[in-house]
């Protein structure tokens, strides 16, 4: 590995127009020279395009065509990369300056490790920080636990172990990323940095907002899929929070009015 390897940054973009700008800008700012950024639109009809051809000179490659979702879009866009380190940024995420660097600094001097994350802040859909990623060390068995520490958009990794255990699970819409994580887990080492390297956010129309209804199934999905057992800590885990959903929802509703 050299020491300023090309890293990919692959963006899956639909209909996120409001935030795509400083998503792109936010990668394009990075403070490391080798980056090659691929943007995969689904057939955006919200300006989203427009933005995209707004810095076309800096995108090392996008498309705008139907697909079969974010999945999908992630998987076409690594088929394209070239990079010898990858990572994906949603079209409403952010990166901050330093976070390409840092990973690839982290990475250089730990040829063991397969992937590195950091931390992640939660930002709202003005940009201001609501709070911070639950981010730790962790390793396969405790995700096979169902403690997800890893926080997709400040986690890159070698285009070694891409090539070794992906591409994304297409059946997946919802914890795919969760799904990479045991699979990059089951062959390397993970390593977590305490340091701040993007933003996740959070808003009325984000998938994140439907993980009890969605984004939890799909993890105990893949928790099957590696093998896990019916009757174990991910089971119990698993119906605690299925329980415990509508409760959190009624609190957040009931909290939200409050402030109005």
């Amino acid at each position: 590995m050299s020491r300023t390897p090309l890293v990919t940054i692959v963006t899956p973009s639909y209909n996120q127009a409001q935030f795509l700008e400083e998503t792109i800008l936010s990668v394009l700012n990075q403070d490391y020279p080798n980056v090659e950024y691929i943007i995969i639109d689904g057939g955006s009809t919200d300006g989203s395009v427009e933005t995209i051809k707004k810095y076309g000179s800096d995108i090392t490659y996008w498309v705008s065509e139907p697909d079969q979702g974010q999945t999908d879009a992630v998987n076409k866009g690594f088929e394209v990369a070239t990079g010898e380190i990858l990572a994906w940024l949603n079209s409403d995420d952010i990166y901050y300056p330093n976070a390409v660097k840092d990973a690839v600094d982290f990475l250089f001097n730990n040829p063991d490790v397969g992937m590195v994350y950091g931390d992640c802040d939660l930002i709202d859909g003005d940009g201001d920080i609501q709070g911070q990623f639950d981010a730790r060390q962790t390793h396969y068995r405790r995700l096979m636990r169902g403690h997800g520490n890893i926080p997709q958009p400040a986690s890159f990794w070698r285009r070694s172990l891409w090539d070794r255990v992906g591409p994304l699970d297409i059946s997946f819409q919802f914890a795919m990323d969760f799904d990479l994580w045991l699979r990059f887990a089951r062959v390397t080492e993970i390593r977590y940095v305490p340091q701040r390297w993007a933003g996740f956010r959070m808003h009325e129309e984000a998938k994140t907002n439907q993980i009890y209804d969605h984004c939890w199934p799909e993890m105990k999905k893949a928790h099957y899929k590696q093998g896990g057992r019916v009757i174990s800590v991910f089971t119990w885990k698993y119906w605690l929070r299925l329980l415990m959903g509508p409760v959190v929802r009624w609190i957040k509703n009931f909290l939200l009015q409050e402030n109005c």
